[in-house]
């Protein structure tokens, strides 16, 4: 897998899926939402750990800094 994704969406990801989590653990949001929102958390983290969208392929985004020669 090519990377995809720059450290700035990255970071954004993170403190998504960190907010949505923290939502969570106090009950702010619960329920089928709170199950549904913790797991694009768990998404977001993967594919930023990764540095890999795959929706981003299929829409031909591209976030990563092009490398210099």
């Amino acid at each position: 897998m090519k990377k995809n994704m720059g450290s700035t969406d990255k970071i954004i990801r993170l403190i998504i899926a960190a907010v949505i989590g923290v939502l969570f653990l106090t009950n702010i949001i619960s329920g089928t939402l709170g199950i549904i929102l913790l797991a694009l958390a768990g998404i977001f983290v993967l594919t930023s750990v990764i540095s890999f969208c795959p929706l981003y392929t299929l829409f031909g985004a591209n976030t990563y800094p092009k490398e210099e020669k």
